[in-house]
Order: C-alpha cells, then structure tokens, then sequence
C-alpha cells in the first residue's frame, strides 16, 4: 500500500500552522462536498481523501507521528520498540526523517475494508489496520457539513433534514442562529473503530442575505420609503417587521435619513427565548414626479412664500 502525503491532499506545506491546516480543509470539503457533488464518483472520493488528511493533521498527536515517521511508517512498530527497550530515541534506526516530498505528491487513495472510511495507510499507522495496533479503540471521523437557510427561517426555531455521507439526520436549527457559526452534533460523525467511540458532526449556517432586512448581530435594518407629504406635514407610516406590519407616527418635518428605533423588533438572540434585537427604520423621502400643472402652481406658490 502507498504512502499517502496528507499535507499534498490539503494543498498546505509541512510547517502550515494549525489554523491554516483548517482553513485549507473547509475550502477544499465545501468542494467537494457529496451534497455538492451528488452524481460525482471523483468528488466523493476526494472528499474522503480530504477528510482523512484533516483527521491526521488536525490532531497534534497523529500530526506528530507522522510527521516522524513519514514514509518509513511501515518500520514504525520497530522503531517504537526499540525505543521502549533502549529507554530513548537513539537516532539511528533507518533514518527516519519524515517524509520531505520524495513522493512526488502521488498520493494514492485506497479504502479500508472494515467500514471505517479511512485509508489501509491511515489504518495501518494509526490503528484498525491489522498490523499489530488492530486491538486498539480508536475514535472515528468527525464531519463537517454547511446547511444554507434563509434570514426567516433563521429567525424561528425549525426542523429540518441535512444529508451528510449519504445518511438523513433531521436536526433542530436554534432561532437567532448566525451566519457562519457552527454547531457541534455529538456521534453524528464517521463510526469508531475497534469499538471507539463515534466522531461528531459540525455544521456550519450560511445564511442569505434578505431583500428587505439588513441584519447586524441581532439588529435589523430596514429601509421605509416615506413621501413628501407626510414627511412635511407628519401623519403614519406602515413599516415591515419580521413578524408583521406596524404602524408608525411620523413627526411633520421629518428629514430624509431619519433613523427610528423599535425596541425588540429585531432578531431573537440566539437561545435566550423572548429576547430580540431592534428594528432601525430609515426614511426615505420619495419626491413626487408627473406633478400636473395645478400641483406645479401650488409648489410655485410656497416657493414664493419663502423668498
């Protein structure tokens, strides 16, 4: 079986620091993603590769090891014990220098027979393989997932159902969620092996942006075209909220930009039921056009008044 270069796989170099190792992965697993890729044999094969890459370079532990033993880790079971019977590293045994691109980038991809997802190279280096570390429990794969909603549905407590490795799982998406935040299902992720446990599943929300409401953390923005007339004069306005229509007391002489503030008539804050932001309604004044003559007369005639 090949030697596999994880840090190839994720397009990152060896001394890629944790934070860009899981940039990289989010990137490439939005990709190629099998909800993305439905009918894409290639893709969700990629995507097994990528996901394997990240299990082992996410994790300080097997970054470590694999990065000692890089392409001589088919002598590492010696070389761990010749370090349990000499006490320590000796430096010596086979040159183990990590593995330094003699590869060729060539990865090769093969999946383990027992279920897992993971490679024969990751099985065998990390456990489940068969080769002496097969009676190990090793935690499995977590997932990661991006679930698109809406900015109204984004403001309700709702079920709904997300495919993830081709399994349905119908999930509760908390009110006053963020876009980009992530949430962590616990066991929802690949199966443990040699009976370990379950990995977990994070999903991220991506939320579109909506036609009439700005949102700013759990604020909401929203334009209210308001004519003349009632601008210089005052009188009412309906404004659109989230949850319906209000109307509003418009003070004579209201400027055009006018800001007005409604309390708790924004976004519910995340999992602190009956709390909301607020609604900020921006005026703008919508001077008249096709005027008739009469209404011309009529404007000439203030305009006089004013001189």
């Amino acid at each position: 079986m090949a030697y596999i270069d994880y840090y190839n796989i994720l397009g990152v170099n060896k001394g890629a620091s944790q934070d860009d190792i899981k940039k990289a992965y989010k990137k490439l697993a939005r990709k190629y993603h099998p909800d993305l890729n439905p009918n894409d044999p290639d893709a969700h094969r990629k995507f097994q590769e990528i996901n394997e890459a990240n299990e082992v370079l996410s994790d300080p532990e097997k970054r470590k090891k694999y990065d000692q033993y890089g392409e001589n880790w088919k002598h590492a079971d010696q070389f761990e014990a010749q370090q349990n019977q000499y006490g320590q590293y000796q430096g010596g045994f086979g040159g183990f220098s990590g593995f330094g691109g003699s590869n060729g980038g060539g990865a090769q991809w093969s999946a383990s027979n027992d279920g897992s997802g993971f490679s024969d190279f990751f099985e065998s280096m990390f456990g489940g393989g068969g080769r002496g570390r097969g009676n190990h429990a090793f935690r499995g794969q977590d997932y990661n997932a991006e679930l698109h909603v809406s900015l109204a549905d984004a403001a309700q407590t709702h079920k709904q159902v997300i495919t993830v490795n081709g399994k349905n799982l119908r999930i509760t998406v908390p009110a006053g969620i963020a876009d980009g935040q992530t949430i962590k299902l616990k066991g929802q992720g690949g199966p443990g092996v040699n009976g370990g446990p379950a990995g977990d599943l994070y999903i991220t929300f991506s939320i579109a942006e909506d036609s009439r409401f700005k949102r700013v953390g759990d604020d909401l923005y929203i334009t209210a075209p308001l004519n003349l007339y009632t601008a210089i004069l005052g009188g009412e306005q309906i404004v659109e909220t989230m949850d319906g229509k209000v109307k509003l007391k418009v003070a004579a002489g209201t400027q055009n930009n006018s800001k007005v503030r409604l309390k708790g008539k924004g976004f519910p804050v995340y999992k602190k039921d009956g709390q909301f932001g607020d609604l900020i309604v921006t005026y703008s004044i919508e001077i008249p056009t096709n005027l008739t003559d009469k209404q011309k007369e009529l404007f000439r005639e203030i305009q006089s008044l004013n001189q």
